[in-house]
């Protein structure tokens, strides 16, 4: 019996192939598949046979190193709103950049598919990372870090307060008094902030849930803030337990000086698994799956990610001194913190270092059985490490049919997970409230 009451939580997170760099490379990855909508709908089948509260699908407004690498993505709002036709209870999460879009735009896609879906759409709200973005938008540079999350908080505001701009009741239908609405419960919304402005009204009425759920990517002090002004599901790297323990009373804080309810926001770690019977069989497949990756990717890649050139190191060397890589970074400065403690903390070599890296893109990675697997789980939720986690399969689909088909029946008998769904929208999944009208409101800044 689980120490808590509440439920665990789980995403499925969706990204090209597998979460492995070179995922790809394995023989039954669908590779082949990534731009054939039937890839999406058979993950997504699965992710609901499993009883998973969403769907996670990522986003990258570029294409980087499609030579040797996995690159290029479909739409994720357009993939999202297919697959609300071929799904009835599992959430739909879609990646969107505040950064490259508009907020009455974004607005309108995140209410539509709420409608279709019948309430089972969420955000993932990202601020994109790389100057290549910024020129695929026509602008010279990408914003600096802490200005991405101003203009974060902005964009939330008026997608949150367009989304309030027709009340629950408005629709009226009388086809007798010729009244299709009620004028008086239709707002128009007047906003001029620094970076964005609106005046007008939503063309779609609020979504059934009043807002697709609000998740936010990141750990970064920032994120963090940003999180706890608007977040409902903030996805996270944390690599122990102990650390994951440290965030999640952080952003419970937060929430408390924000004037919101701890257990108002759900942090869901990622974690890659590599699974097997055994010990032998999953380490066998962690092997197999390591010598997918090129050693000079390694370099090419850690230089990126830490902004320093290690082409002159030694792979068999540990990391160089570098100058304030963090400081440096106008990426996600909260990774790079990650990349750096666990080169230190664990000794690592460049190669060591990459080959992790690129195995879980930072995030938790576990090899071993499925019984060690699900209790990894139940001991980080159970200690609050966390609400839940994102399952990030190394190489899809298999990968999640397989924890679908071994893990969740432990967790499960263990009674820290559902057998069947209990509600209909994401909101009930999560056990988030639905908002009113104006829930975001009194956090203005304009």
């Amino acid at each position: 019996m689980s120490k808590r009451k509440d439920e665990l939580h789980l995403g499925a997170f969706i990204y090209y192939t597998g979460h492995h760099h070179y995922g790809w490379r394995h023989p039954e990855s669908g590779a082949e598949k990534i731009f054939d909508y039937s890839f999406y709908r058979n993950v997504a089948k699965t992710a609901e046979r499993g009883k998973f509260d969403m769907m996670f699908l990522a986003d990258l407004l570029y294409v980087m190193g499609a030579d040797q690498a996995a690159a290029g993505m479909l739409d994720p709002m357009t993939v999202m709103s297919a697959l609300a036709v071929e799904t009835t209870k599992l959430g739909l999460t879609a990646t969107v950049s505040t950064t490259y879009n508009e907020p009455y735009n974004t607005a309108r896609k995140f209410a539509t598919l709420d409608h279709i879906s019948n309430g089972r759409a969420g955000w993932n709200i990202v601020t994109s990372q790389l100057d290549t973005e910024a020129y695929n938008y026509g602008r010279e540079k990408h914003p600096p870090h802490e200005t991405r999350y101003e203009m974060a908080r902005e964009f939330t505001e008026v997608v949150t307060r367009l989304w309030d701009s027709w009340e629950d009741d408005s629709l009226i239908v009388d086809r007798e008094q010729a009244r299709f609405a009620d004028q008086t419960k239709i707002k128009e919304v007047e906003y001029k902030g620094q970076w964005y402005s609106t005046k007008g009204t939503l063309n779609v009425p609020r979504p059934p849930q009043g807002y697709p759920v609000l998740i936010q990517a990141g750990s970064s002090e920032p994120g963090k803030e940003f999180a706890a002004s608007f977040g409902e599901v903030i996805f996270t790297a944390q690599q122990s337990l102990a650390a994951a323990q440290a965030f999640y009373q952080s952003v419970n804080s937060k929430l408390v000086q924000h004037g919101r309810q701890p257990g108002s926001l759900k942090i869901m770690p990622g974690i890659s698994p590599i699974i097997g019977a055994t010990e032998e069989e999953a380490k066998a497949k962690y092997e197999q799956l390591q010598s997918f990756i090129p050693p000079a990717t390694v370099v090419t890649m850690l230089s990126g990610m830490l902004n320093f050139d290690l082409s002159s190191y030694p792979l068999d060397g540990q990391l160089p001194d570098i100058p304030d890589p963090v400081e440096a970074s106008n990426g996600m400065k909260s990774r790079v913190q990650l990349i750096m403690d666990t080169a230190r903390r664990d000794n690592l070599s460049i190669l060591e270092l990459g080959r992790r890296l690129i195995g879980a893109r930072g995030h938790l990675q576990y090899v071993g059985t499925y019984e060690g697997l699900a209790d990894l789980i139940q001991l980080w939720f159970e200690e609050y490490g966390c609400d839940g986690f994102n399952i990030m399969p190394p190489v899809l689909p298999g990968n999640l049919d397989e924890f679908v088909d071994h893990v969740i029946p432990i967790l499960q008998d263990r009674g820290i997970f559902r057998r069947e769904y209990t509600g209909n929208t994401l909101r009930e999944h999560l056990g988030l409230e639905r908002p009113a009208i104006g829930h975001f409101q009194a956090k203005q800044y304009v």
